[in-house]
């Protein structure tokens, strides 16, 4: 009785969280696929459509970012890891998440899991599970199969003149002989088909004159891209409302563009004009009015960029525009990206889900230097880079031919800055950036992190975001990646600030209160109120007061709850090595009695599917308050 009284509490919670209107959809979405509608929807073995004629394509006056491979005029750059990283693509080695170094090698089947060798069935992608033991981690099998390698291919090909053209088309013919329409692990995903559509085009519009490019190759493609296309229009929904993030903001920005690049579908008309529509709706949605992001993380706001920069160039290529908002949130991100940004390695806080996305690999930066894709949709609105590296400029030079000199046009601010719809609050001085979470959600939250503190000093992250790890993994991982636990905040006893439910749901969502940032002669002090804990008891404040002061390496953090249901509070650290080696930290409680430091083992994950063992720190009291000083060392 009491388990079904729970249910029903649960099933009330995420129809006041997410709306009738995602419970209704659920609903349905799951009637469809069990019933079979969803494959009499999106059928296997469709026929084969030919809609134009290669001759015609390349005469069509849609314009993409270049015209083809011989018309690109930006400097080469013979660099030692583009080289590298394409010979080990040439013997089938596979670079995962932008870290892990997979073995394929040269006749991979595009439906084994690299991790665990499962090898998924060909059967129709409604009967393929995203998450299950035997399965391990779909992403795995996804990987490849997005083709974003294809990018580390063509620049070794620009930069080093070598026609790899053979090479590319015979990867895109072997992914479509191995995955017929709608059969498999790689149609479960329309955010996966979309980017791997984006990237096709790319290598089509790159290796456009190209000899190895035959009618009979073009016809395959484009009949695999139609169908791919077909399959994320007639699912769009489930992205726009049961999943509402950055697969919403990827398909329908694909449905626009493939629509206007590739005219001659019967469709493309109204996937353009839909697409578009519901591509201005999204971010109009998804990008607050102070240029946070509803996904609450830094990597998947990344990616909002990179699908952004596509959209301007492309259609300002084609004499398009998308409605204001659309441009007035993308210089919003831009702000708010570039003051969390750490400036001496492009690396942002590792806050939030970060899955190793990164879409379109235009350079040789490593994936946590933001500055590429950050330079590239900067340059779109000032027509200058913000960086001064070249190295970092190539994404901005595949994306815009330009004929004036580089040029520099920004100067760093420090200061404090408040973005208070999507609750951050940040101190920024020459030598440390001081980076804090204090939201309320209306959007679902991934992570169990308010008032989470991330200290950087002169390129060093010296108190921590845990990172992700991994989306499917044993259950006590993923609580402490997405938990309390694995950020610089406080917890009640071994609870979570909010309640954990299934997959990426959360219940009894934290909340602020209140938050702000004054400054004097001597210091920053942020002052913050979050309502957490609501499983346990209504009534729990837990308020954070953080001084950061002046000209110096030190930290006052004031940590208090308004009551502590008779457990303990206490205060989580995730240090770096370079924080045990050269700084203090001490904690007293509101008696002024020291609290002794305690040690346990914790986790770090900088990129997706890799984890490192740390020391985490821990103050621990009964009382209501720990007053805590962070100091370097002399």
């Amino acid at each position: 009785m009491q388990n079904i009284y729970q249910k029903i509490q649960n099933l009330v919670q995420i129809t006041l969280n997410m709306g009738p209107r995602y419970v209704l959809y659920r609903i349905w979405f799951e009637i469809k696929k069990k019933s079979g509608l969803l494959k009499l929807d999106l059928p296997t073995n469709p026929v084969q459509r030919q809609c134009i004629s290669l001759e015609n394509w390349k005469k069509a006056e849609t314009k993409f970012f270049f015209e083809s491979r011989e018309t690109l005029k930006f400097e080469k750059n013979t660099s030692s890891l583009l080289k590298t990283n394409f010979e080990k693509i040439q013997k089938g080695i596979f670079t995962y998440f932008s870290s892990t170094d997979f073995d394929l090698g040269k006749n991979y089947d595009w439906l084994t899991n690299p991790e665990n060798n499962y090898r998924y069935p060909l059967k129709h992608w409604t009967e393929i599970p995203d998450f299950s033991k035997e399965t391990g981690d779909i992403k795995y099998v996804w990987e490849k199969s997005r083709f974003s390698f294809l990018y580390t291919i063509i620049r070794y090909d620009y930069h080093f003149k070598s026609d790899q053209s053979k090479f590319v088309f015979s990867e895109l013919l072997s992914w479509i002989k191995a995955n017929p329409v709608n059969q498999g692990p790689n149609w479960r995903c329309s955010q996966e088909i979309s980017l791997r559509v984006l990237n096709w085009n790319f290598a089509l519009n790159y290796y456009k004159n190209s000899k190895n490019l035959t009618e009979e190759i073009f016809q395959e493609i484009q009949n695999s891209i139609y169908w791919q296309m077909r399959h994320v229009y007639s699912n769009i929904n489930f992205s726009r409302i049961a999943v509402r993030n950055n697969h919403a903001i990827t398909e329908t920005l694909a449905l626009y563009l493939v629509g206007l690049l590739m005219p001659h579908f019967p469709e493309s008309n109204n996937w353009k004009t839909k697409g578009k529509a519901w591509f201005e709706e999204e971010i109009a949605y998804q990008i607050y009015e102070d240029g946070t992001f509803l996904q609450f993380s830094m990597n998947y706001h990344r990616v909002v960029v990179q699908l952004l920069t596509w959209a301007f160039y492309l259609s300002n290529k084609n004499n398009e525009k998308f409605s204001d908002v659309v441009y007035e949130r993308a210089k919003m991100s831009l702000d708010f990206l570039m003051v969390c940004q750490d400036e001496s390695t492009g690396q942002l806080p590792n806050y939030g889900a970060n899955d190793g996305a990164l879409f379109f690999p235009l350079n040789d930066a490593d994936y946590r230097d933001y500055r590429p894709q950050l330079n590239a949709l900067f340059f779109y609105f000032n027509k200058s880079n913000y960086i001064e590296n070249t190295n970092l400029q190539e994404d901005t030079n595949w994306f815009f031919r330009k004929n004036e000199a580089q040029k520099i046009d920004f100067v760093q601010q420090y200061g404090a800055f408040e973005f208070k719809v999507g609750g951050y609050y940040l101190i920024k001085e020459p030598q440390s950036l001081t980076f804090i979470r204090c939201g309320n959600h209306k959007d679902r939250p991934s992570q169990a992190d308010n008032l989470h503190i991330d200290l950087w000093v002169n390129g060093e992250n010296i108190m921590r975001d845990a990172g992700s790890y991994k989306y499917n993994t044993d259950y006590e991982t993923i609580r402490f990646f997405s938990g309390t636990a694995s950020h610089n905040t406080l917890m009640l006893g071994d609870n979570d600030q909010m309640k954990k439910g299934s997959r990426f749901i959360w219940y009894d969502w934290s909340q602020a209160k209140s938050a702000k940032i004054i400054e004097n002669y001597e210091y920053f002090e942020f002052n913050g109120e979050i309502k957490a804990y609501k499983y346990l008891t209504k009534n729990i404040i837990h308020k954070r007061t953080i001084r950061k002061y002046k000209t110096k390496l030190e930290w006052e953090i004031t940590d208090e709850i308004s009551e502590n249901c008779g457990l303990p509070i206490i205060q989580i650290w995730n240090p770096s090595q370079f924080f045990l080696d050269n700084f203090s930290i001490i904690s007293q409680d509101e008696n002024g009695i020291e609290i002794e430091k305690s040690e346990s083992d914790g986790w770090y994950s900088s990129y997706y599917g890799l984890k490192e063992k740390t020391k985490q720190m821990r103050f621990t009291t009964n009382s209501k308050k720990i007053i805590t000083k962070i100091t370097a060392c002399a």
